[in-house]
């Protein structure tokens, strides 16, 4: 099945978790990604908080593979910032290989704060916020 981002606005919870589990890490991304924060997934109000929060408060990630670090694009001006350092280890949800985006040595602001990513399709990879071991939000990085 072919996904997208218009697609994954459209799944709920539940799909977007087994969607996660199924997929593999896939490459240490690399370059400027554009973010599509998740929330109250399946829902009428999914794709309108998801521009909302690309407005206001989250635009996206950029890669630096070679570091293994990365910056968020942030605030109305997508200033980059929240540094992070990447690294492959096992999924606190499944104890799989994904993608860590790992805050608690880089950010004072998000030190509690650890991401994972798997690619679900060319270019495109489903994260999840888990913010002290609570999964939180849902989001989507298109290269």
């Amino acid at each position: 099945m072919a996904y997208d981002v218009a697609k994954l606005l459209k799944m709920t919870q539940t799909e977007l978790d087994d969607l996660f589990t199924s997929a593999e890490a896939g490459p240490i991304p690399n370059g400027e990604a554009e973010g599509t924060a998740i929330f109250a997934p399946g829902t009428h109000f999914t794709p309108d908080i998801a521009r909302f929060v690309s407005i206001f408060a989250w635009q996206g990630k950029v890669f630096d593979a070679q570091k293994m670090i990365l910056t968020n694009k942030i605030t109305v001006f997508g200033l980059n910032a929240i540094l992070a350092r990447i690294i492959r280890e096992p999924s606190w949800i499944d104890g799989k290989e994904c993608i860590v985006l790992d805050y608690s040595q880089t950010s004072v602001v998000a030190h509690w704060v650890r991401d994972e990513i798997r690619l679900i399709a060319p270019g495109l990879y489903l994260g999840k916020v888990i913010w002290k071991k609570a999964r939180l939000i849902h989001f989507a990085l298109q290269f």
